[in-house]
């Protein structure tokens, strides 16, 4: 028992999840995520999805837009939501970037280190205090929990005994005090400067000519394509308020200090949906899209014990959101954030903000004309935004899936919920011979048409039963020495190992049925 859970310790940390390196290093050797760029060294803050991690993405993109768009949820009136889709362009005229606010305000104070060369967002710090020696360290707040960062504090201040320091938010160091602050890659003194702000968003150029009357930018959200969208959709597609408009795609924020993986890049990809409402009714679906959105994360694997909501404070609020109902996250225990957690979803009263903005920018009426009532009315819709990162979420699915298991070859196996799996089922011929192959590859041929199938005859069953294994396959089809005679063939389970012997014009039915399940 005691080697069990010595072994168990080794993919795990104290908080029972996964060690990021281990999961970082199994979706290299697997083929979820690559390094972007890898041959030329790399590029920071950017990241390539392989074969098994784009078929991730893909699945729970497919069940974020089946569930949104193609079978909205049933609304408080028992009657489908109206949910459209659309998908905008990544460039967008630059004004709407000065309409939306992100020209002026998307920007961020940023601190830079003398000594290192190293830029640092001055809200992803906490300053830890220590009185006793007149003395500041600056730490990644997402990072102060672990044991490399808890080891080098006690080191610099010089005793095991860390509540004798207190820590504050490094944003309530005055200037004047930072001759005394030890910056998080330094252990001298006085190396950080004063902050200054940085805009986010990633500049271009369109057309050849290249000069600043050419200037655009890379959208740091999908949100304003919607925005731009709301008239034509409201003038050329059946909708009514309260209704929403759905989008997938690619973001761009330059980012001073990508980690944590694939948790803050540079490059990645949303989902969100802007659903415009009466403003009287905007308390209402706020907290309906709470718990539909709570449930939706459930429902493709994660367990409920990793999921909260955090209600955001005044001082954090975005600009949209400060007079009206605020926003609240769905956060999830990442394995860089436990005991703690980190944002996932947000769900946000966007109030009238981006729809007044765009109809005194453009110039366009965008009010909304309500016949439906007597007398008729105009009014700006409110929005309520759910939006949440596809490229966090597959995060969570890898980090959700990941299960130490010493009883088997590989050592642990990826949990995902068979829905989301990248690889459904797997066809294996046990030897290549004796007539094994004809018939395994009759059955993959069949299975491939229903659902993602793999035909695997490299290596002996029990390493092709450990790779499995660690890409998450559900279901391993083993066509043996009596499926000539019996015309069965064996199923294997991937989270029990067991095994059941299923007719070979059975499998396929059985299979699907419990992928539904």
């Amino acid at each position: 028992m005691a080697n069990t859970q010595a072994a168990e310790k080794e993919n795990m940390d104290d908080s029972g999840m996964v060690a990021m390196d281990e999961l970082v290093a199994l979706c290299k050797r697997r083929g979820f995520i690559f390094p972007a760029s890898e041959i030329y060294g790399g590029i920071n803050g950017f990241w390539d999805f392989g074969p098994l991690g784009v078929q991730l993405k893909n699945n729970l993109r497919d069940r974020w837009w089946r569930d949104m768009v193609v079978c909205p949820p049933i609304g408080p009136d028992g009657e489908p939501l109206q949910i459209v889709g659309v998908d905008t362009a990544i460039i967008q005229n630059p004004k709407v970037w000065e309409a939306s606010g992100h020209v002026a305000g998307f920007n961020d104070p940023m601190v830079d280190c003398k000594e290192t060369k190293l830029r640092y967002r001055q809200d992803h710090l906490i300053a830890i205090i220590d009185e006793r020696n007149d003395q500041i360290f600056a730490f990644y707040a997402e990072a102060l929990e672990e044991k490399s960062a808890l080891k080098k504090l006690k080191k610099m201040a010089g005793t095991d005994d860390l509540s004798k320091l207190k820590s504050v938010p490094f944003t309530k160091i005055a200037p004047a005090d930072y001759a005394k602050v030890v910056g998080p890659d330094t252990e001298k003194k006085g190396t950080l400067t004063e902050p200054k702000q940085f805009n986010l968003m990633f500049k271009t150029y369109v057309g050849a000519t290249a000069t600043e009357d050419d200037k655009a930018y890379l959208r740091p959200e999908t949100a304003q394509g919607i925005f731009l969208n709301y008239k034509n959709v409201v003038d050329n597609m059946r909708v009514r308020v309260p209704f929403g408009i759905a989008q997938v795609g690619k973001a761009f924020r330059n980012e001073v200090t990508p980690r944590n993986f694939i948790y803050r890049s540079r490059e990645f990809e949303q989902m969100e949906m802007e659903w415009f409402c009466h403003p009287d009714e905007a308390k209402k679906w706020l907290d309906f899209w709470k718990e539909q959105r709570f449930n939706w994360w459930k429902s493709v694997g994660v367990m409920s014990g990793n999921l909260i909501f955090r209600q955001h404070d005044q001082d954090e609020l975005s600009h949209y959101a400060k007079e009206g109902y605020g926003t609240v996250d769905i956060e999830y225990k990442f394995p860089f954030t436990a005991p703690g957690y980190g944002e996932l979803e947000g769900i946000a009263h966007r109030c009238d903000f981006d729809l007044t903005a765009h109809q005194t920018h453009s110039k366009t009426k965008l009010e909304y004309f309500d016949d439906s009532v007597q007398p008729p009315r105009r009014f700006m819709p409110h929005v309520i935004e759910p939006a949440s990162g596809l490229t966090r979420g597959v995060l969570v699915l890898l980090a959700e899936a990941y299960t130490a298991d010493p009883s088997r070859p590989s050592k642990m196996y990826m949990k995902f919920k068979p829905s989301m799996a990248p690889v459904k089922a797997a066809v294996l011929p046990l030897v290549n011979k004796d007539g094994l192959p004809e018939i395994a590859q009759k059955l993959y041929y069949e299975m491939r048409t229903q659902f993602v199938t793999e035909y695997d005859t490299k290596g002996n069953i029990g390493k092709r039963y450990a790779r499995h294994d660690e890409i998450g396959t559900p279901f391993c089809v083993t066509v043996d020495t009596d499926t000539p005679n019996d015309h069965a063939a064996t199923i294997r389970f991937r989270d029990t190992m067991a095994q059941e012997r299923v007719a070979l014009d059975k499998i396929s039915a059985f299979v699907q049925k419990a992928l539904k399940e």
